[in-house]
């Protein structure tokens, strides 16, 4: 089956958020251009892990351009978007493998999320070798997001998506596991029910 791209160059917005309540949200990657929307699902750590790397690409590109690139230090506060998620929120897919790129000549941020995929495999070398011919195989491969971003819109895409992940449940300040409006078993106090 011919592989499924969703391409926004550039997205009119990109952005991180949830469905549902804390302790229970769904987190979703969402870009939109023209009228198309395509939302795809992923796991908490997968949102701070990409945002994390966003800002960290882009420090490295500013530092290895000595400050030419187009790349604003902090998210300009004209690109920082609040809003929730566009409804309805379909789920294209389920994110397993996410790539980064800047593309230097055109001075944007790739951001790519392929959907996950299971693998059958008799040994770790064979699966290793599934995964590889996986992701090069451009025309048969698993659906996948991609989008070009701004400097200043992946630096607001990724200040928006560690403050998704952070709106969360407020971490026990002895273990930092979250902590439910009726507490939580604290393996730091050996079982104590600590409350909120």
């Amino acid at each position: 089956m011919p592989r499924q791209v969703f391409l926004y160059d550039p997205p009119d917005r990109f952005v991180a958020g949830t469905v549902g309540l804390p302790g229970r949200r769904t987190f979703f990657l969402q870009a939109s251009a023209a009228g198309r929307v395509t939302s795809v699902a992923l796991e908490k750590t997968q949102v701070a892990a990409l945002a994390e790397r966003i800002d960290e690409l882009l420090d490295e590109v500013v530092r290895r351009t000595g400050g030419n690139a187009p790349v604003p230090a902090v998210a300009p506060g004209d690109v920082v978007d609040t809003a929730p998620l566009d409804a309805p929120v379909e789920e294209e897919f389920r994110v397993g493998t996410m790539a980064l790129a800047w593309d230097g000549e055109e001075q944007r941020m790739i951001v790519e999320a392929q959907a996950l995929v299971e693998l059958e495999a008799e040994s770790e070398e064979d699966l290793a070798e599934a995964e590889e011919r996986l992701l090069q195989d451009e025309e048969n491969g698993p659906p996948m997001l991609r989008v070009r971003l701004s400097g200043a819109q992946a630096r607001a895409f990724a200040k928006r998506a560690l403050d998704v992940v952070n709106a969360g449940r407020p971490p026990c300040p002895l273990c930092s596991l979250p902590l439910d409006p009726e507490g939580h078993v604290c393996p730091r106090q050996n079982g104590y029910r600590r409350g909120a």
